[in-house]
Formats: C-alpha cells, sequence, structure tokens
C-alpha cells in the first residue's frame, strides 16, 4: 500500500491540493509579487538550481527577499537575523514563508512535491557525486516544500543529520506521515520556530580537519556548481 501510495496517489493529491491552492491562492501570489517588485530592484521570483528526485537538477522558485546581487555582498553565508541584504517585505515573506508560494508552479511541473526531503543546492553540502550510497537515497522521492527534517528542526539542523532525516522519511512515506508532517509544519510556521540559520550546517570530522570548532559551510555559495565553498557568496534560505 505504502509503494502504490508513493508511486501513484501521493502525485494525484499533490495535484489536487496544488491546483485548489493557485485557484485559492492567486490573489496573495500576485499581491505578494507587485509588493515585492515595488519594495525593492529587481525580479519579482529568485531562481536557484537544486538536486531533485534522482539527483536531477532542477529551478527552484521563491518570491525575492533579498536585495539585487546579495550574492555578492556581505559574509558569503547563511543570511541570518539582521542581515541588511534582506529587503524590508523580504523580512515579512521569510517570517510568514509566503516566499516559499511560487514552488506550488514546481509541483504543478513534477519537479517537487507537498511533502518530502527539500532540494539541497547543486554544490552544497556537497556535490551529488560525493554523497555516499546511503545518503543518495534522499533522492528517491521528489523534493518537498517541507519535509521530516525541516519538522524537527528546520534551519538548525545540521547536513549530516538532516540527510539521515530526510532517508527516514523515504523509508516511511505515508499518508498518515504526510498529514502528520502538513499539520507540524503549519504549527512551525505559526510560531515562526527554527527560522534563523545558527552555527555550523555541515560539520566536519574530525580526521579531516585541526580545528577544535566545526567549519561553519555555507549553503550561499555562487551559481557555479563544484566551486569551494569557502568561495560562496550566493544565497540560500
Amino acid at each position: 500500500m505504502r509503494k502504490i501510495y508513493n508511486r501513484f496517489f501521493k502525485r494525484v493529491i499533490d495535484l489536487f491540493l496544488t491546483i485548489l491552492a493557485l485557484l485559492l491562492l492567486w490573489p496573495l501570489l500576485l499581491i505578494v509579487a507587485i509588493i515585492v517588485k515595488c519594495d525593492s530592484k529587481g525580479p519579482v521570483l529568485f531562481k536557484q538550481e537544486r538536486l531533485g528526485r534522482d539527483g536531477r537538477v532542477f529551478r527552484i522558485l521563491k518570491f525575492r527577499s533579498m536585495v539585487v546581487d546579495a550574492e555578492h555582498t556581505g559574509s558569503g553565508v547563511y543570511s541570518e537575523k539582521g542581515d541588511v541584504r534582506v529587503t524590508r517585505i523580504g523580512r515579512f515573506i521569510r517570517a510568514t514563508s509566503l516566499d516559499e508560494l511560487p514552488q506550488i508552479f514546481n509541483i504543478l511541473r513534477g519537479d517537487m512535491a507537498l511533502i518530502g526531503p527539500r532540494p539541497p543546492l547543486t554544490y552544497h553540502p556537497w556535490p551529488i557525486g560525493e554523497y555516499t550510497d546511503e545518503q543518495r537515497r534522499m533522492f528517491d522521492v521528489r523534493p518537498g516544500i517541507t519535509g521530516w527534517a525541516q519538522v524537527h528542526g528546520r534551519k538548525g539542523v545540521e547536513w549530516h543529520k538532516r540527510i539521515e532525516l530526510n532517508v527516514w522519511y523515504v523509508d516511511h512515506v505515508s499518508f498518515f506521515l504526510d498529514v502528520k508532517i502538513f499539520f507540524m509544519t503549519i504549527f512551525k510556521v505559526l510560531r515562526n520556530s527554527d527560522n534563523v540559520n545558527s552555527g555550523a550546517t555541515v560539520e566536519i570530522p574530525a580526521q579531516e580537519t585541526n580545528e577544535v570548532e566545526p567549519a561553519t559551510a555555507s549553503e550561499t555559495v555562487p551559481a557555479a556548481e563544484l566551486e569551494p565553498v569557502a568561495a560562496a557568496k550566493s544565497i540560500e534560505k
């Protein structure tokens, strides 16, 4: 039954709910788009390459919440509380997760699902070729707008643990689990919990570094894939 749900009914439910959401939320989408455009110079949408099902690359859509060329300014790390690169309306749509709404179109195109592992960048936490066989299993399902890792820490979860949670989801995906994640997500969004980047996102094993503290790797690396993370300056939320 779980396999039938994952292979067929999950997609049908996603399409039904997404079309319904689009019919109900199109005025909100239009309003947010207008405000983003009026608030600061630049495009309404932010597009970024991510890894999807089977490791395929697709372009995720979000409402732009940062100034143009934000990837070339600042520290080159995750945006954090008080980051001056975040626009006025950007702070609001991030806090309310309204910036994620354009991913409705990613779902309609088949790139994503409502529930599933959040799609990682093509180069962070590491390139697709550096995932272990066990870690690559997180790509056996479509990535989601929200997922099991997001309701268990969201931005505060280090990537090795985040991938473990994603693989656990792949092994246990079911209708009832997706419903549980859906309502847990609503609760977290309403509380705006775990929505600030803090600490290292990738911990380097002790045998690979002489540093006492774990190195802070950034999900905010330049658009070019496989570039060293230390040289990175692009933004991801």
